[in-house]
């Protein structure tokens, strides 16, 4: 057997939330696949995800929602859900906007149901947010996520702006997903 693949598909429209894939990606071992600026994936993108053990979904959230350029890929995924290509693989996702809140929960949730119209198990964030009065911006979990991964970067921040916090609480979703898959999928780990 192989090990375990994880592949992070993903649209960033400014670098933000490329630095969140990166960030996730490096935690997990993840392989990034981005989709273009037409909201194309590269060649061969769907056979790297037709051989993926798990698959993360990030896109920033504009105006509530994925972006269009993600909307197409989910929309093109359509013939994978068609033959049930993804059934059972671990799916997650992740978005970052301007807001603090910014209805990133609705980015969230239709990650989530296309993930479970196409079959998959889905892996939340397991950690507890930082809601005390004490709590920084710098805090782990400080955006109060748990569906998925939520990050706020200020529209006018550059990506090295971004909050330490975001990137720690991205690393760590990203080892989450490896310790789920390897977890979930032990015989993925033997070479």
């Amino acid at each position: 057997m192989s090990k375990q693949s994880i592949v992070i598909v993903y649209f960033s429209g400014f670098g933000h939330t490329q630095r969140i894939a990166e960030t996730v990606a490096t935690a997990s071992g993840a392989q990034l696949l981005r989709v273009d600026e037409a909201g194309n994936l590269p060649a061969g993108g769907w056979e790297q995800l037709a051989a993926a053990d798990a698959i993360v979904f990030g896109t920033p959230t504009y105006i509530g929602s994925v972006s269009w350029q993600f909307k197409k890929f989910i929309d093109e995924s359509s013939k994978v859900w068609g033959a049930m290509g993804w059934k059972d693989k671990l799916a997650a996702a992740f978005t970052n906007s301007a807001g603090m809140n910014g209805d990133k929960a609705s980015t969230l949730y239709a990650l989530f149901t296309m993930a479970q119209q196409h079959g998959m198990v889905w892996v939340g964030m397991g950690m507890l947010p930082s809601t005390t009065k004490a709590a920084k911006r710098d805090d782990i979990n400080y955006v109060a996520s748990f569906m998925g991964l939520a990050t706020t970067t200020p529209s006018d921040a550059s990506v090295g702006e971004m909050a330490p916090g975001d990137l720690e609480t991205a690393r760590r979703f990203g080892q989450r997903v490896a310790a789920t898959l390897a977890r979930l999928r032990p015989a993925a780990n033997v070479d």
